[in-house]
């Protein structure tokens, strides 16, 4: 579209916006009738660990979401010369499971505690055998029952319970609903009802009865909502709190609001059977859409939905390039002592093609980047470690290396278990910053996992765009009209992404390293045990 164009369907709300709120990042991205991103804007944020937990305060997260907003009003302004003013739809997401309880006033009751903390390993192990359903630390539920275990009186006063983009959705809107793949991540699901599993709620209540709460689980959980349908409007008081200009005006629908894994799904086109996709950051989580059911609970697989309600088999790590980040950020910090300024995106793209001259194996070399606990190999904290012998292969590209195959050693284990019930994948798609350097990222994923990688050219616009994408789908959806559908031929048709093969050399020296991360595992669990 010509920016004429752009700019009459701005001003007629003709568009659609997504807003994610990432670990690292609240990303804003607006999209044209193509479903084309036409501005966005961002807003940096870290986690703190507070007292114990990994959170993000409340005003945190409104400055995040009206600041990333502003950022992408004004690209429309500077670009188009429009006043953003009205929108087609809206839709929000972020971090899925974590624990956000809420009382009758509306005032969170205890700080919030995201995915990130492995504080609730007695109430995971507890519902998992009770429910015969794999519930991981960080869902909502196992947040929700240690807190009942560990006897916090705030539970009493509980009202609402919900994650986090449910909670700006339900204070723009006031509507108290959920995306299906972020309530699959809150409770399971019963993929043929669309809602939590009757069973396993009544299963529940009969569980904490005798601590006679003055609710039932389902009065405070959201409704679940699957892509497509409404879930309400832009309030009054929804639009101050989202433009601060006050240019913004009510009435704008919403849809669902959904979890990262969904979003991600959705930007990637890998809602359908036999796909799979996989979002590397700050944390790393591969989505696969299942033909059939798994033949047994895996501690380590995950059973969510797409958005649409289908079953996906999630295998979820905590930890993926912080710790390669925090490598980077020393080097930067070296080059500012020497008085050489680089560019912070020179600097990766530079240190990222540096790995692909190390040796394939990675040098002899091994680490951990465990900034926090890691369900898959039992680790309820985390040191990163870097480890050699006086043998090994020391230089700036194996090092890189080395931190690059690590990222991805805890999400290879996982998916290993997958792989070995049968499931077959044609292709896994990727997005997220591991893939920003063009063939590096994709190049070690494919080597990692031994299947195709895609990376579309949308893919940096990441799940922001995807929520742009499931906003317009529920705007634009013919009568009848499934996901995959509207994905596969209105969106995805003309891109099908540069996709690269496993190179078998690569592949022989992921699997030596992988036998020295394996090995190397009691180290880890030492440093843990020792260096409080």
């Amino acid at each position: 579209m010509m920016e004429k164009q752009i700019g009459a369907a701005i001003r007629e709300g003709r568009t659609a916006l997504g807003i994610e709120l990432g670990s690292t990042r609240i990303k804003a991205v607006l999209v044209d009738e193509e479903h084309n991103p036409i501005a966005s804007g961002s807003y940096d944020w870290e986690n703190q660990y507070v007292d114990g937990v990994w959170t993000y305060s409340i005003p945190d997260i409104w400055e995040g979401v009206r600041e990333s907003y502003k950022n992408m009003a004004e690209v429309v302004k500077e670009r188009y010369g429009e006043t953003l003013t009205t929108i087609g739809a809206i839709c929000f997401s972020a971090m899925m499971h974590g624990y956000m309880a809420f009382d009758k006033e509306g005032e969170l009751l205890v700080p919030f505690r995201t995915w990130r903390n492995t504080m609730t390993e007695e109430a995971s192990e507890k519902l998992t055998e009770l429910f015969s359903f794999q519930i991981p630390q960080r869902w909502s539920i196992a947040h929700l029952y240690q807190a009942i275990l560990n006897q916090e009186e705030h539970v009493q006063e509980i009202d609402y319970l919900v994650t986090l983009e449910g909670y700006v959705h339900w204070k723009l809107t006031g509507e108290r609903v959920l995306g299906i793949g972020d309530c699959a991540g809150m409770f399971p699901v019963d993929c043929a009802a669309k809602d939590f599993h009757k069973r396993m709620i009544e299963q529940f209540d009969e569980l904490v009865a005798p601590r006679q709460f003055p609710w039932k689980l389902r009065d405070i959980m959201p409704r679940v909502l699957t892509a497509g349908e409404r879930a309400g409007t832009l309030t009054g008081e929804g639009a101050r709190l989202l433009d601060a200009s006050g240019n913004l005006k009510p009435g704008i629908p919403l849809c669902p609001p959904e979890g990262d894994a969904g979003t991600g799904m959705t930007a990637t086109n890998s809602v359908a059977r036999r796909t799979g996709n996989v979002s590397a950051g700050t944390s790393v989580f591969a989505m696969v859409v299942l033909e059939k059911e798994l033949s047994r609970v895996y501690p380590e697989i995950d059973i969510v939905t797409t958005p649409a309600g289908d079953a996906v088999a999630m295998v979820h790590c905590n930890n993926c390039t912080s710790d390669l980040n925090a490598w980077v950020s020393l080097f930067e910090e070296f080059a500012d002592a020497t008085g050489m300024k680089i560019d912070r995106n020179t600097l990766f793209s530079t240190l990222y093609q540096k790995a692909l001259e190390g040796d394939r194996d990675g040098g002899g070399m091994l680490s951990y980047g465990y900034l926090s606990g890691e369900h898959i190999t039992h680790f309820e904290e985390g040191r990163p470690l870097f480890v050699r012998t006086p043998e090994s292969r020391f230089n700036l590209a194996n090092f890189m290396r080395v931190h690059l195959y690590t990222a991805l050693g805890a999400l290879k284990m996982g998916m290993d278990i997958l792989f070995e019930e049968g499931v077959r994948l044609n292709v896994l798609l990727g997005h997220g910053g591991l893939f920003k350097t063009k063939g590096v990222g994709q190049r070690i994923m494919a080597a990692a996992l031994g299947v195709p990688v895609s990376v579309m050219e949308t893919a940096g616009e990441g799940g922001a765009w995807g929520a742009a994408l499931l906003a317009s789908y529920m705007l634009k959806k013919e009568e009848g009209e499934s996901l995959d559908h509207y994905l596969a031929e209105k969106v995805f048709k003309d891109d099908g992404g540069i996709t690269m093969e496993p190179d078998p050399e690569d592949e022989a020296g992921f699997q030596a390293f992988m036998e020295r991360y394996r090995n190397g595992l009691s180290i880890e669990r030492a440093a843990v045990d020792n260096l409080k």
